[in-house]
């Protein structure tokens, strides 16, 4: 497997600290809202990676972290009259519930709070101020970035460039600007712990280092989260994680690009701001998964109706083809292995792997899973032995796997997905919007179901 590693700039061999054993980190949210479609992105492509070292015999240990303590946090619960604990609390269930929806494997992956490591935390600054990286100013702690020769070369910016562009808080008590802070000095009315330069609470880079080291050791295989996050945030967990150590903190940084909307960059100014849960109220999260898998990584993408609408009716026509061939395992049970078929399988399972150990393309992976469907559209019938439906389907739903897709069953001989379409097409009628009616109807056709509206409402039937 090659992926990009942002410290580099290039492809990397991926080569595991121990054999057949992957760490991996990936920054969480911070728990003071509801998760919005951006977020969703790493959450998905890293969980597909994380799902293809498994399918490739990996142990992985997966870590997604919590920031319940941050200014955000604060500010939030000051505005809904809660305690920042109550707060978090509260988002926490609902971003589980939003990741749980996006086929996240979230019972194996390990979710610190940054609240619970205060002590390591506190352990940890007191490290780098006994080696000179740290200074406290009447109980506020900064890292000294100036002691750091190679500080900005993940963003590969120099000292200079990074202290003009640094987004940090205006602060004459600071050495350099592009210091940042380890430990903040209590206000009234927040949390904070007591520690030896008073009471306060941790600045948000030095959670994610010790979180890290805490769980994974001093050195781990992959750091992953959204590209917005190369500066400041991982460029200071590399700072100071290697100032303790002196060790290198992770071998591979992988970014993801950000999501547009409407060709846009999303942002809550521009009035195009989407929640996972907004998402969820109107498509299944299965389809903003699919959607998100169906394009590299790495490049931004563009979310409208339109492309999940397209999203929608691609991933049903893999459902047709998921059921078409549970149809005919159902009904057969003789001869053997079509030697063609099985050689032509073999060829698609190589293409979906060469895909996905080509720094996680995911767009390529979901070409190979298409003809697949349509090897299944266009070959198997009733006369496929049952040797040859069992292998396709064994190789297909191992690629669904992958992606995270296709978990569903038929409900009465009919998705759930097309029943959400059903749905959403009497709600284009009664709104008069028979254009988008008709956009459903053609949706459902290619999933191979025909409709009738009747007096007694619609009725659907099967046409193959």
């Amino acid at each position: 497997m090659r992926l990009y590693n942002t410290l580099t700039r290039q492809k990397e061999e991926f080569i595991p600290l121990m054999p057949n054993k992957v760490k991996m980190y990936v920054c969480g949210p911070t728990v003071y809202n509801y998760i919005h479609v951006g977020n969703a992105r790493p959450a998905v492509i890293f969980d597909t990676l994380r799902r293809y070292f498994k399918y490739k015999g990996y142990e992985v240990i997966y870590v997604v972290n919590f920031t319940d303590i941050d200014d955000k946090l604060i500010n939030k619960a000051l505005e809904e009259n809660t305690t920042v604990k109550e707060l978090a609390e509260k988002y926490i269930r609902e971003y589980l519930t939003d990741v749980k929806g996006l086929n996240i494997l979230v019972d194996e992956t390990i979710n610190p709070r940054a609240t619970e490591h205060i002590g390591g935390i506190i352990k940890f600054i007191k490290a780098l101020e006994e080696k000179g990286y740290a200074y406290n100013i009447d109980g506020n702690v900064y890292f000294d970035t100036t002691k750091i020769k190679d500080y900005g070369k993940l963003s590969k910016k120099n000292l200079d460039e990074l202290i003009s562009g640094a987004r940090v808080d205006v602060n004459d008590e600071k050495k350099s600007p592009s210091d940042f802070a380890l430990w903040k000095k209590e206000k009234p009315g927040e949390p904070s712990w007591g520690s030896p330069w008073g009471k306060g609470r941790p600045g948000w880079h030095i959670e994610c280092s010790v979180m890290t080291r805490d769980i994974l050791g001093d050195t781990i295989d992959i750091h992953a989260g959204g590209e917005d996050l190369q500066f400041p945030h991982h460029e200071n967990e590399i700072a100071q994680s290697e100032a303790l150590t002196g060790k290198p903190f992770a071998n591979y940084w992988l970014h993801n690009g950000m999501i547009n909307v409407n060709d846009e960059k999303m942002s809550k100014s521009l009035n195009n701001f989407f929640t996972v849960r907004d998402v969820s109220k109107e498509y299944d999260l299965e389809i903003l998964r699919f959607f998100i898998v169906s394009g590299h990584y790495r490049k931004p993408i563009n979310y409208s109706r339109e492309t999940i609408r397209q999203a929608e009716a691609s991933l049903q026509r893999l459902y047709n083809s998921k059921f078409k061939l549970a149809s005919l395992l159902e009904k057969n049970s003789h001869g053997e292995m079509d030697q063609h078929t099985r050689v032509k399988l073999l060829s698609l399972k190589d293409e979906f792997e060469k895909a996905m150990e080509d720094d996680i393309n995911t767009a390529d992976a979901v070409t190979a899973m298409f003809e697949t469907s349509k090897l299944i559209n266009t070959t198997l019938d009733e006369t496929s032995s049952i040797e040859t439906l069992g292998f396709t389907m064994e190789i297909y739903m191992a690629m669904a796997d992958v992606l995270g897709i296709l978990y569903k069953e038929p409900n009465d001989e009919i998705s759930d997905l097309a029943l959400q379409i059903i749905e959403k097409r009497n709600e284009a009628r009664k709104k008069k919007d028979f254009k988008l009616a008709d956009e459903f109807r053609n949706q459902l056709l290619d999933m191979g179901i025909e409709i009738e509206d009747t007096r007694d409402g619609v009725k659907w039937k099967r046409i193959n």
